[in-house]
């Protein structure tokens, strides 16, 4: 029987319009990200950078998150830490009683995606509006985020023009970018100005100064941070960082890796709440700070590196199987290659089992990845994991291994086996077969291609 992951792969390929869309998205942004670092030693040295940088913190995570909620209390910010999603949403909902809030204006965060903000807050009848222009139009749409950078990057213009004028009533050339983003635009700006409350997520915070820092390109996060009287921010243990002088590595291997800009439009850096004698600000921030999973995954020291993540998507953009299916078909807030380390971690080894298979392991999102996450090495141990945890392997299936082992130590039998095998009518395991397709048998081997090679190009060199 086929599990609903399954069922969403199959649906996902079955449709062309959102395979055309993932495919000149996914190649867009990944030629952007190559010419926002085309010096290759460059690129090197920043990576070892962050990786440095965000394998320190994890070293230093509790001290530096007590530094944190210190600081932040020291400058006005009101800290709540937060178990699981249940007391996050019940937390914000308190506070926006408090204050008798209706209307919310919301920026990016996966946070608040991870927890269920949205429809926790519209079931105690308090509007919760996003104000990115992604988020928005997945909002409008009904719809959850399928990439954590570009939310509605599977949608096409042709599309968004379209539920713009079944939602708003204003029709749109698919073709004017400037109107359809006009359109959005003037809904957002009237929610900025009567809203009672506004949530972001934060991108990093420094523990020495009590400072949150939020990247952005619409002006949209400035907005919901600084125009409604009180502002909450959402941020999940991992995003702590000891001061602001790791900021600018950081943000530099961010906003490259995730939109291939040296550096988005806004950098937001929030210390306190509006000081006498300034004109604008929040009177009152909180800043909720999120657990749910995360303190197991520190304590487990073959997982922790999962929590270095920066959120830049750049192993989603380089994913071959993500590019095919998209983000939905996951089911989960975080798709792609991080979606399927993180989500099990989170939610169930068990329950999100099928997602650790998506994978073919060919090692390009761990390349990809701003700040060297081994993103194929977690996904093994998690299929290890997954099998130890599941069933012990079947007699049959152990005897097949260490008959592979066998080959695979020899190779004139290995390149024995490699010629019969051509001849063998494969069809591999039914559970195999029931999410891939066996793969036809190349005429040559690599080995024997690159054996011939050789042997022509000395040839050449000899004439």
């Amino acid at each position: 029987m086929k599990d609903k992951f399954s069922t969403r792969i199959e649906i996902a390929l079955d449709d062309a319009q959102l395979r055309d869309n993932f495919s000149g998205a996914m190649q867009f942004l990944r030629d952007k990200r190559q010419q926002a670092l085309p010096d290759d030693s460059h690129w090197r040295k920043l990576r070892f950078e962050g990786e440095r940088i965000r394998q320190q913190v994890l070293a230093r995570l509790p001290a530096l998150l007590e530094q944190l909620e210190t600081r932040c209390t020291q400058n006005g910010i009101h800290v709540h830490w937060a178990e699981d999603a249940a007391e996050a949403n019940q937390c914000i909902l308190r506070i926006a009683r408090q204050h008798d809030a209706k209307s919310i204006v919301k920026g990016k965060s996966m946070a608040t995606e991870e927890i269920g903000l949205n429809h926790f807050m519209a079931q105690h009848d308090i509007e919760c509006l996003e104000t990115d222009m992604g988020e928005y139009i997945v909002q409008l749409a009904g719809e959850t985020p399928s990439h954590i950078i570009m939310p509605a990057i599977h949608k096409n213009k042709a599309q968004i023009s379209k539920l713009f004028r079944e939602h708003l009533g204003e029709d749109c050339d698919p073709n004017d970018v400037d109107r359809l983003i006009g359109v959005g635009r003037k809904v957002l700006r009237n929610k900025f100005k009567h809203a009672d409350m506004g949530i972001s997520g934060v991108n990093f915070a420094a523990a020495d100064s009590g400072t949150l820092c939020l990247v952005e390109n619409e002006g949209n996060g400035r907005m919901c941070t600084t125009a409604p009287p009180v502002h909450i921010a959402v941020m999940g243990l991992e995003k702590v960082i000891p001061s602001l002088n790791e900021l600018p590595t950081l943000q530099s291997l961010l906003t490259r890796s995730a939109t291939g800009q040296a550096s988005t439009t806004y950098l937001n850096l929030i210390s306190h709440p509006r000081q006498t004698g300034e004109k604008d600000g929040p009177q009152e921030i909180h800043l909720v700070l999120l657990d749910n999973g995360r303190s197991r995954i520190h304590q487990d020291a073959d997982m922790q590196s999962t929590l270095a993540c920066i959120r830049c998507g750049a192993c989603m953009n380089h994913c071959p199987v993500y590019t095919r299916i998209g983000g939905h078909a996951y089911g989960s807030t975080y798709p792609g290659p991080i979606g399927q380390v993180v989500t099990p971690q989170l939610e169930g080894l068990q329950e999100k089992a099928p997602l650790v298979s998506a994978c073919s392991l060919n090692g390009a999102c761990g390349e990809a990845c701003p700040v060297n996450i081994p993103l194929p090495d977690l996904i093994r141990r998690l299929r290890a994991r997954i099998r130890t945890n599941t069933r012990h392997i079947r007699p049959t299936e152990r005897l097949l291994w260490q008959l592979w082992r066998f080959i695979n130590m020899r190779p004139r039998l290995y390149d024995l086996t490699l010629r019969i095998s051509r001849w063998i009518p494969w069809q591999g395991p039914t559970a195999w077969r029931q999410e891939r397709h066996f793969p036809k048998p190349a005429s040559k081997s690599l080995r024997r291609y690159m054996a011939e090679k050789a042997r022509t190009q000395q040839h050449e060199e000899d004439a």
